[in-house]
């Protein structure tokens, strides 16, 4: 699979911000975070990884782009929340549904391991949703191991 990790222009950073807030939000719904709720926690995490509305190396934004030269998808990497700046972590990835399951994902994850470690990083690591059972199996088959599992009951 040829696929590159492209530096987002700058002139479509703005629209991913919002898309990915829109995503965010829409998956904490599905959760079970009340709306309000949703809203608040996306936009407190994006604002604060993009405090200048811009990426940096330590929170980088690529478009992920196949060997045409088209921008099938993207993926924001960079250093997580913790103490330890050597933790790093895939705060969003999406490749386009039109382009799934043609082995993309799983490059565009390489090249984001490829990167972190590039820029100092010792792990990597992700969060997926428990219905997300296709990304569940490629993180398992490129080695990402459990550490933890949020549950909940519908009462």
């Amino acid at each position: 699979m040829s696929i590159q990790l492209v530096p987002m222009p700058a002139e479509r950073f703005p629209e991913w911000l919002d898309r990915s807030r829109t995503d965010f939000v829409a998956d904490l719904v599905a959760t079970g975070e009340s709306p309000e709720a949703a809203h608040r926690q996306a936009s407190e995490a994006l604002e604060g990884a993009f405090p200048a509305r811009v990426p940096t190396a330590s929170n980088a934004v690529f478009d992920v782009v196949d060997r045409s030269g088209t921008a099938v998808g993207y993926l924001w990497v960079g250093q997580d929340d913790s103490d330890d700046e050597t933790a790093w972590w895939i705060w969003d990835v999406l490749i386009e549904p039109g382009h799934q399951g043609k082995g993309i994902g799983r490059a565009a994850m390489l090249l984001a391991e490829e990167y972190a470690r590039s820029q100092g990083a010792r792990t990597l690591g992700l969060n997926v949703f428990g219905a997300n059972t296709a990304a569940r199996g490629l993180y398992a088959s490129l080695g990402y191991e459990t550490t933890s599992v949020k549950m909940r009951k519908t009462l």
